[in-house]
């Protein structure tokens, strides 16, 4: 390790035992958690289901692999960012860190290992929740469950902070209430880099086409707006996006995402909605809403939603389909019609040519096995 690399890593650790000392987090002893199991796994580390105490109250415990530089600035920068946005509803809640010395390790990088004390979401990932409760979920239940979203990326945008990986994985449930989870790759606006390491972080179908074509390309608060209007129709569908059951994302939905073919409408849906998600994954960020117009529209259509009987619901997409005005058709007649653009071909040339064929084999066929045991608390 430089010289560099272990004043970093010092400097990152002083900071985090300052923060304990001075009790900006509540420091909790790792022996006093008792019926441990673990809930989840992902690229991260590990999330554990606890009770403090014996008390009978669950707690979740985050832990994290490769305890090196690089996990602990990430931690470090998890901490922050989770101070900040800790006072909202629908964040799932930090109540603060603990420490244990695994009995095996004597490297000195794992002797200092930190595990958050979060929130236990007793419902699971929000694709967890939608698959077992969908056919009971009601579109009020849909709508504001679409607000909550919204109210806490919202919460995110105004104190500066892109969260860069939206998708039902970190996405939680706790008592029907949503709640976002796993600041691992948020950063504030100011500090999100074009290098910050091309490995599509999510699964290809959230991510903004604009990182999609170009790994230099700076996600943004408008590349969060395209991953709530993918989340928005997972919530009108129960399913994720493109999801067919033992098969995995591939290099072809990629292509077809810069085509612009997006998701089908489901029958029933309020007009309104189906336009706001639509506008919010719109290939071009600067015509997607900010997230206070997606909150107004939102709201907009809840009272509307209010003021007529759920079962006869005006204005849906049904109608549209009776009409032979289903968006997903109407995009490929168009994508019949026109060649890819520029762009386009630029990129899907580049694929073929292999410059990042091996990001992308990466997360086509190891990122939906590791978001589908993610619990990311």
């Amino acid at each position: 390790m430089s010289d560099d690399t272990s004043v970093d890593y010092s400097a990152d650790i002083d900071w985090i035992e300052e923060a304990i000392t001075k009790k900006y987090f509540k420091y909790y002893e790792f022996e006093n958690f008792n019926n441990i199991q673990e809930i989840g796994s992902g690229g991260f580390g590990k999330v554990f289901r606890a009770s403090w105490k014996n008390s009978g109250q669950y707690l979740a415990l985050k832990t994290f692999f490769n305890f090196d530089d690089a996990t602990i600035k990430g931690i470090a920068r998890e901490l922050k960012l989770q101070r900040e946005v800790d006072f909202h509803n629908n964040i799932i809640r930090f109540f603060g860190i603990t420490k244990y010395e695994p009995e095996s390790e004597n490297n000195l990088l794992n002797l200092n290992r930190y595990s958050f004390v979060m929130e236990y979401a007793d419902n699971g990932t929000l694709r967890k929740y939608l698959k077992n409760n969908f056919d009971s979920i009601t579109w009020k239940d849909k709508l504001n469950m679409a607000y909550q979203l919204a109210s806490a990326v919202s919460c995110l945008h105004n104190e500066g902070i892109v969260h860069s990986d939206l998708h039902s994985n970190n996405i939680l449930v706790l008592k029907n209430k949503i709640k976002l989870a796993d600041f691992g790759l948020s950063k504030r606006i100011e500090e999100t880099s074009s290098r910050q390491s091309f490995k599509l972080f999510g699964v290809i179908p959230y991510i903004d086409p604009k990182r999609l074509m170009d790994q230099e390309y700076k996600l943004n608060e408008m590349s969060d707006i395209y991953s709530v209007g993918v989340l928005l129709w997972e919530l009108s569908s129960g399913k994720p996006p493109f999801y067919n059951d033992g098969e995995a994302y591939d290099i072809g939905l990629v292509v077809e995402i810069l085509q612009g073919i997006r998701e089908e409408p489901i029958p029933d849906t309020p007009e309104a909605y189906v336009a706001l998600y639509t506008e919010c994954w719109n290939k071009e960020p600067v015509l997607r809403p900010a997230i206070s117009e997606v909150l107004d529209q939102l709201k907009a259509i809840i009272f509307s939603v209010d003021e007529t009987n759920e079962n006869d619901l005006y204005n849906t997409v049904s109608q549209h389909q009776e009409d032979g005005q289903s968006k997903q058709g109407g995009q490929e007649n168009k994508n019949n019609e026109e060649s890819i653009d520029d762009e386009n071909s630029s990129f899907v040339n580049s694929l073929l040519i292999g410059i990042i064929a091996d990001e992308l084999s990466n997360l086509i066929f190891n990122g939906e096995k590791k978001l589908e045991v993610s619990t990311i608390c």
